[in-house]
């Protein structure tokens, strides 16, 4: 605790800027992850709602970017 209040305004800002990049950089990291793996990810979701759906039945979107994302 006593460091933050001996540290001045900007280390407290290069801490805070690398806080931040090394944020930005695992939510990259983690987006790019799992849009690799977006179909199965889509399926694990729509599993349970596949098992309950007839036979020769399909889902429908009701909006138009819905379907871009399971494709």
């Amino acid at each position: 605790m006593e460091d933050f209040k001996k540290q001045m305004l900007t280390e407290h800002l290069t801490d805070l800027r690398s806080c931040l990049l090394s944020s930005f950089i695992a939510t990259g990291i983690g987006f790019a992850i799992s849009y690799a793996f977006v179909k199965q990810i889509g399926n694990w979701f729509f599993k349970p709602l596949f098992k309950v759906l007839p036979e020769q039945a399909s889902l429908i979107f009701t909006s138009y970017q819905e379907a871009f994302f399971f494709i």
